[in-house]
């Protein structure tokens, strides 16, 4: 039997690699295509365009391998039945559960690998990738306005951010004490300067409260710090997709005290770092149940429905995605129902190839 589990593993694993290597330079050149003539405008460093496709890679990759786990196990699923070799493994007496373990397998080395790459490498590519998009290819580089609290006392607002930069414009900075304002903070712009871990103020203007009496404060510049973090102005979306699992934890964390308008999306993301790769285990098993017979109209109408089924997958999933963005949708409902549904026709299809 261990001959025959690593035969199948082998195949399984040489058939997804293949898929990868065949799809993701095709998804480089539709994306280079795309982007040229901007990259062209900005006039990009070669060595900048390179390192964006190699986090295009990571961010690609991990966007879609769940169809490319599908395709690649109806595939070689549809060739093997197709040679008569599930046949005569199952006419030897072998159960189709024993016939199941070795796709189970190697499901679990790819689900691992996702895992432990989602949670920690593919945060990174993404920060970097999404760095160049706002860097070069964005119409427009700064976020909208926000208003949010920062903590229990203090509240912040901006009329927009623009993150490469590091850049906020009509600052404000609010302090209450036993719901009383005791101060208030204004300034044309406020930036964070990197190398002296300060924030620069431009027209800065500040009027303090103690009892009936008013104070004003003005400078030109004012250097200072405060307790929140520059990319808490942030409003982009991607911002839980660049942290790794311990720091999407205590972001979310953050943005919950904070009151943040997009901690559904925040949520969303950590569930999905967990149901993407357990998707793994249920395609695999969908597409098993599907290939595992020699059909008289050949591997054709399998890779037919595999091509379906994978595109109605990633349907369902950016479905949901925004169902949980623009309605009260639970994040966890909207990352598992795409695996629920998939798990339940999987079971079908199971069912009926065991008879």
């Amino acid at each position: 039997m261990k001959i025959l589990d690593f035969y199948i593993i082998k195949k399984y694993l040489i058939t997804f690699a293949a898929m990868l290597l065949l799809f993701i330079p095709i998804g480089i050149l539709v994306d280079l295509s795309e982007k040229i003539d901007k990259l062209n405008e900005f006039d990009v460093p070669l060595n900048e365009i390179v390192d964006y496709y190699l986090n295009f890679v990571w961010y690609f990759g991990n966007t879609l391998y769940p169809i490319f786990v599908f395709l690649a196990v109806i595939w070689f699923t549809s060739k093997i039945a197709n040679d008569s070799e599930i046949i005569a493994i199952l006419s030897s007496g072998i159960s189709f559960n024993r016939y199941l373990k070795p796709f189970m397998i190697s499901s679990l080395i790819i689900a691992v690998f996702a895992l432990f790459s989602g949670m920690f490498i593919v945060p990174e590519k993404n920060k970097n990738y999404n760095e160049f998009q706002y860097k070069y290819l964005k119409k427009s580089r700064e976020t909208s306005k926000i208003y949010k609290q920062v903590n229990e006392n203090d509240f912040i607002y901006v009329s927009s951010y623009n993150p490469t930069r590091q850049l906020a414009y009509d600052f404000s900075y609010e302090n209450f004490e036993n719901n009383s304002l005791k101060y208030k903070i204004t300034a044309r712009n406020i930036r964070w300067v990197e190398q002296d871990s300060i924030y620069r103020m431009t027209d800065y203007f500040k009027r303090s409260f103690l009892g009936n009496k008013q104070f004003i404060e003005k400078k030109r510049l004012k250097d200072t710090i405060f307790s929140f973090r520059i990319d808490e102005l942030s409003t982009l979306n991607y911002m839980a997709e660049t942290q790794n699992f311990f720091e999407l934890n205590k972001f979310i964390n953050q943005e919950i005290k904070s009151g943040s308008p997009l901690i559904n999306n925040h949520l969303l993301v950590r569930h999905k770092r967990w149901s993407i790769p357990f998707s793994t285990f249920v395609l695999t098993l969908l597409a098993v149940s599907v290939s595992s017979f020699k059909r008289r109209e050949g591997m054709g109408i399998n890779l037919a429905f595999g091509i379906i089924t994978a595109f109605t997958f990633v349907f369902f999933d950016k479905f949901f995605a925004v169902m949980v963005n623009k309605s009260n949708l639970s994040p966890i409902l909207g990352a598992w129902i795409p695996n629920f549904i998939f798990l339940i026709l999987a079971l079908y299809f199971l069912k009926n190839a065991k008879k």
